[in-house]
C-alpha cells in the first residue's frame, strides 16, 4: 500500500512510499482510509519531540486522524462490519493514518456522522476528543461557568468553542484581527484580539482556561482564573500524573515533575489547579461527538484539503499556524 513515511526524526519532511498492509488483530478493524487530517502533533512527532514518551520505530507512517470504510474485521470484533463508514483517532502507539489502509482497535473507532463527508469527518477525531477530554472529562465544565479558550480559530479551539457553548458556558477566546468575526460566528461570547489587547488585563474570574500555546501565555493565564479555577494545557509542560498514566519509568516521571514544577507552584499560590491533558483514543466518546455533529451542535471546520501526493506540503502549511480549523489530506 502507499503511505507517507519518515525515516528518522527531523531528517526530511517525509516521503510517499510503499509499506506492507497492516496485520489485523482479533479486536481490530481494517479501514480503507478515504481522508486524514493534519495536526501539529504530526509535526512534533516527526521532529522527535515525543521520542521519550512515544518511542516509534522507523520507517514510521505519520497521521493521527482518519475517516474511511471498514474492509475487514478481526474475529472478536462485535461493533463493526465491512462496509461501515467510520472515523477514528488511533491509539498513539499505532498511528499511521497517512496510508491507504490502517488497522485500528475497535474501541477507538466510531461510526462517522451521517451528515458529514469523509473530509469533514476526518477533521474531527483528534481535536474533538481533545476538547471533550479537557472541557467535559477534566474540567467538568458546567452551565454558567466562564471558560477562556486560547487560539479560537485553530483546530482544537474552533471545536472547543462550539462544545463549551453547548455545555452552557460563557466563552472567551483569543485570535488575530482577521479572525475576530469568524470565531464570534462559532459562538464565542467575548473575543480578545491578541494584536490589540492583552487578555490577562481584560479577563478576570474565569473558571477554566484551555491553553494550547507557549509558556508565556500559560503563565499569564493564571491571572484570569478565580480561586479554585482550573488551568488545563494541551501543549505542556507535562506532569508526573501524565507520566504515570503513560506508564513511563520512574526517572522520566521525575523529569515530568521538574518540567511542570514552576507552573504548578505558581498555580498553588493563586489557589488554582494545573493539569496537562494528552488526548487519548476513545471510540465511546467519539460516538457521543457523532451525535452532537448529527444534531448540528458541532460543525466540522475545514480550512484546506490537499491531495495525498501533497502531504508534505500540507504538513508545512499546518506548521505555519495560520489555518482556520483543520487541514485535510484526501486519499480518495
Amino acid at each position: 500500500m502507499k503511505a507517507f513515511l519518515i525515516d528518522g526524526y527531523g531528517k526530511n519532511p517525509g516521503r510517499i512510499g510503499e509499506a506492507p498492509a497492516p496485520a489485523v488483530g482479533a479486536h481490530d478493524v481494517l479501514i480503507e482510509v478515504h481522508a486524514s487530517s493534519v495536526n501539529v502533533l504530526d509535526s512534533k512527532i516527526s521532529k522527535g519531540e515525543f521520542k521519550l514518551i512515544l518511542p516509534y520505530a522507523f520507517p514510521l507512517i505519520l497521521g493521527n486522524d482518519l475517516a474511511g470504510v471498514v474492509v475487514e474485521v478481526g474475529p472478536q470484533v462485535t461493533r463493526f462490519k465491512p462496509g461501515d463508514e467510520v472515523y477514528a483517532r488511533p491509539p498513539e502507539a499505532r498511528i499511521g493514518t497517512f496510508a491507504q489502509l490502517i488497522a485500528v482497535n475497535e474501541n477507538a473507532v466510531a461510526l462517522k456522522p451521517a451528515n458529514t463527508d469523509m473530509a469533514q469527518a476526518a477533521s474531527l477525531p483528534l481535536v474533538a476528543l481533545t476538547a471533550w477530554q479537557v472541557l467535559v472529562e477534566t474540567a467538568g465544565l458546567q452551565k454558567g461557568q466562564k471558560v477562556l479558550i486560547h487560539a479560537g480559530s485553530g483546530g482544537v479551539g474552533s471545536i472547543a468553542i462550539q462544545l463549551a457553548k453547548h455545555l452552557g458556558a460563557f466563552v472567551a477566546t483569543t485570535t488575530s484581527t482577521a479572525n475576530v468575526g469568524w470565531v464570534k460566528a462559532l459562538g464565542a461570547d467575548l473575543v480578545i484580539d491578541y494584536t490589540q489587547q492583552d487578555f490577562e488585563k481584560v479577563l478576570q474570574d474565569y473558571d477554566v482556561v484551555l491553553n494550547s500555546l507557549g509558556a508565556d501565555v500559560l503563565e499569564k493565564s493564571l491571572k484570569v482564573l478565580k480561586p479554585g479555577g482550573q488551568l488545563i494545557s494541551i501543549s505542556g509542560p507535562p506532569t508526573v500524573q501524565f507520566a504515570r498514566e503513560q506508564g513511563l519509568s520512574w526517572p522520566l516521571q521525575q523529569v515530568m515533575r521538574l518540567l511542570s514544577l514552576g507552573i504548578r507552584r505558581k498555580a498553588r499560590k493563586q489557589d488554582v489547579s494545573y493539569a496537562f491533558v494528552f488526548m487519548r483514543a476513545n471510540g465511546a466518546q467519539l460516538q457521543r461527538i457523532t451525535s452532537l455533529v448529527e444534531d448540528g451542535i458541532i460543525k466540522p471546520v475545514v480550512d484546506r484539503s490537499f491531495p495525498f501526493e501533497s502531504t508534505a506540503e500540507a504538513l508545512k502549511y499546518v506548521e505555519q499556524g495560520r489555518a482556520k480549523g483543520k487541514v485535510v489530506v484526501s486519499l480518495k
